[in-house]
């Protein structure tokens, strides 16, 4: 029989006979009755002062006549492999798909429906890896601002430059097993099949992206790049077509739409013509970095060297008090730097990165601060998008103390606790385009407050973190979309326009790599099991 077991502790030097011998210990058989041993997931059990180990998962062959020590949570029967799905027992469109978006939900929808043999056309506002790597390199360093390709736009969405974190909450195993073996065929490494917090690193990123386009394309998809969707061609409350940039039409009735929370744009395009959208709460707050060593010793301890260990990651959180709200770490990047980021001009917000070593001398992470549609005010044109008039807001604000050059305001924390700007900056940071600022000028009064507030409780939890080896960065206000476009659960379609698809990031209902890749996968596999009209 097939089992799986979990907390399998080892040194963190293990080979694979050390797995063997542990499982069959926790079996009480000889390993000769082991077969097929698979490695599932390895994570680091760094807490409390014993030296650091791997805690692990397998699945293995059972062979023994005996009944095997079933304990929940330890061990248990392996789960059966999903069943894919096949090109043969689907039907086929009259009129082929257009997927909106080349980032994860619209790569990953795009593929899924060219697996079926529906010739998805996908089209991309900004430019190729390739085109897009260099324009935002120009960005940062000179302040050029391409406003249809750039760190947020293009292929690859805003996860091409970021850590490229493959956290998941999915309770779909299968699904997000089969997301992780398609990276890795495309070019990722094999760690992230069995590593409990995965990363790619926008290094790899650069070049696992071509290789999803690719396939695409080997299997009679379409790609167009530099094509921005500009209006919707309704008919009946069903969705008929599109105009794309250049005056190009586009005859569809299937569309799927993973734009991202950034395609401002969109958003309004959708509110002109009915469709229902809804405010929705997100979280804003700033940027932090510190030294890296200094969280490898306050995770690790006396093993912060140690070759096996990788550059340490943290999780904060903070539970609203009386006089203060809640306030969380969000998208920490060890060994990485903080970014520029911006989609239109006058405006600028900030985001982290790292590459696949995670080898930079800083980390950093966003602390952020949950808002909601209380805090935006009125939108008189389309009360919905209130909350991106909330971000807009913070991001002038933020261009202009950078200088309006695209340069991030940035505050020592010392200064931050004490409402004062920033004179100078440290020499040793990730992000060489920066001037001193006051970042509490910056944020609404409700998060400033709460920031000044919890962050230095919040931060004692880094054992071994100064007050002067923080450097804030500001504002962080894209952590996930303010707007969520309505969608039927049942359908996964909007219920105000059939035919349209909202998925990933942009639709509101997902955030982050995985979440937004799985998104696009199951809209597209619905539509296609669904049949044809």
């Amino acid at each position: 029989m097939r089992l799986r077991l979990h907390q399998i502790k080892v040194r963190l030097e293990y080979e694979k006979p050390d797995i063997t011998a542990a499982v069959a210990k926790i079996l009480g058989c000889p390993e000769s009755e082991l077969a097929r041993l698979t490695l599932l997931r390895r994570s680091i059990d760094a807490r409390g002062h014993a030296k650091p180990r791997f805690v692990l998962s397998v699945d293995v062959d059972y062979l023994g006549d005996a009944e095997p020590p079933f304990a929940p949570g330890r061990v248990v029967l392996a789960p059966q492999e999903p069943t894919p799905l096949s090109r043969a027992t689907v039907s086929r469109p009259r009129r082929r798909p257009v997927v909106v978006g080349a980032g994860p939900a619209g790569l990953l929808a795009a593929l899924t429906l060219a697996e079926a043999g529906w010739k998805p056309l996908l089209i991309e506002r900004g430019a190729d890896v390739r085109v897009r790597r260099h324009q935002v390199e120009t960005f940062w360093q000179e302040g050029a601002l391409d406003p249809e390709s750039n760190v947020l736009y293009g292929e690859g969405g805003a996860g091409l430059f970021s850590d490229g974190k493959l956290t998941s909450r999915s309770k779909d195993r299968g699904a997000v097993r089969q997301l992780y073996e398609l990276l890795v065929a495309c070019g990722a490494s094999s760690d992230i099949l069995i590593d409990a917090e995965p990363h790619l690193g926008s290094d790899a990123l650069s070049h696992i992206i071509p290789a999803l386009r690719e396939r695409i394309g080997e299997l009679d998809g379409e790609v167009r790049f530099h094509s921005a969707l500009e209006a919707l061609y309704i008919e009946k409350g069903a969705l008929r077509g599109f105009r794309l940039s250049g005056e190009t039409e586009v005859e569809t009735d299937r569309c799927f739409l993973a734009t991202g929370h950034s395609a401002r744009d969109i958003y309004a395009v959708l509110a002109e013509n009915g469709v229902s959208l809804a405010a929705k709460p997100f979280a804003v707050g700033i940027r932090a970095e510190m030294p890296q060593s200094r969280l490898n010793v306050a995770q690790y301890g006396h093993w912060a060297t140690h070759p096996k260990l990788r550059a340490a990651s943290f999780k904060l959180t903070r539970k609203p008090g009386k006089t203060t709200r809640a306030c969380y770490s969000f998208c920490t990047c060890p060994g990485g730097t903080v970014m520029a980021c911006a989609s239109s001009a006058g405006q600028l917000t900030t985001n982290g990165m790292s590459y696949s070593g995670r080898s930079k001398p800083f980390g950093n992470a966003a602390m952020l601060v949950p808002v909601g549609p209380d805090d935006f005010g009125s939108s008189d044109a389309h009360p919905p998008l209130a909350g991106i008039a909330y971000q807009e807001t913070m991001e002038r604000a933020a261009f202009a103390a950078g200088g309006n050059d695209y340069s991030l305001p940035a505050q020592a924390f010392g200064d931050f606790l004490r409402s004062r700007p920033s004179t100078q900056l440290p020499d040793a940071r990730s992000c060489t385009r920066a001037v001193p600022a006051n970042l509490i000028e910056l944020l609404p009064e409700e998060v400033a407050d709460t920031l000044q507030r919890v962050l230095p409780r919040m931060l004692k939890e880094l054992n071994g973190i100064r007050p002067e080896d923080v450097l804030l960065y500001g504002v962080e206000t894209r952590s996930s979309s303010p707007v969520r476009i309505v969608r039927d659960p049942s359908t996964r379609q909007s219920p105000s326009l059939r035919g349209l698809y909202p998925i990933g990031e942009g639709s509101g209902y997902t955030g982050g790599i995985v979440s937004s890749a799985l998104d696009g996968m199951a809209s597209a596999t619905h539509a296609i099991t669904e049949g044809v009209a």
